[in-house]
This record gives structure tokens, C-alpha cells and sequence, in this order.
């Protein structure tokens, strides 16, 4: 599965995440290895880069600056799903490794 040049949307988040339905996400893949900027919402800026595996599963860290001007880290893994209409859905397990720590579940769209 490829990555490269695909935009995703976030649809839902737990009330822990910081990315709302305002955030985009800009993807970019060379070999196994992913990255992205992130944006919207209350993302003002953010990175994430990780490994994508055989089965397109992806593990990354991230990091962004909110809107109220914090930087913001964690990890997280996800899994693909191929919709009906051929577009990527993403469901996310991560892990703030700043703040409190806690994790959450997100899901993400192709647009």
C-alpha cells in the first residue's frame, strides 16, 4: 500500500486528541518510510514520520504545536481500511508522550 500524495480528513477523535474534523493531513511516502504535515483545527503545525509495513500498517511518532502554543508529542499505530469507494480509512491507537500521557482513538479519511 502506498501513502504517497494521499490528503486525509479526521472524522472522529477521542475528547483527549487535539485533531478535529478541521484537520488535514498531507502524506508522503518513499519506500517504507512515511511522513506528513498536519494542519487545522486545533493543530496549528505538526510533523509525524514512521514505517509503513507489508500490510500497510502504520507506526509513527508525531509532534505538533496547538493553537494555544504547546508542543505536543506521541505515538501512535494505524490500521488501513479500503473503503467502497476505494479510498483509505485510517483507525488510529495513540499515546500523548507529553501531557498527561494518555492515549485515544482517532480515525482519518481520504479526501
Amino acid at each position: 500500500m502506498n501513502y504517497n500524495n494521499r490528503t486525509f480528513r479526521a472524522v472522529s477523535n477521542t475528547d483527549n486528541g487535539e485533531v478535529t474534523t478541521e484537520t488535514l493531513f498531507y502524506y508522503q511516502q518513499e519506500s517504507n518510510v512515511i511522513i506528513a504535515i498536519y494542519e487545522g483545527g486545533r493543530v496549528a503545525q505538526g510533523h509525524l514520520m514512521g514505517l509503513v509495513d507489508a500490510d500497510g500498517n502504520l507506526t509513527f511518532n508525531y509532534h505538533h504545536i496547538n493553537t494555544d502554543g504547546q508542543l505536543m508529542a506521541g505515538h501512535c499505530r494505524s490500521v488501513p481500511e479500503v473503503l467502497p469507494n476505494g479510498k483509505l480509512r485510517l483507525h488510529e491507537t495513540w499515546q500523548w508522550t507529553t501531557g498527561d500521557g494518555s492515549s485515544g482513538t482517532s480515525i482519518i479519511d481520504e479526501v
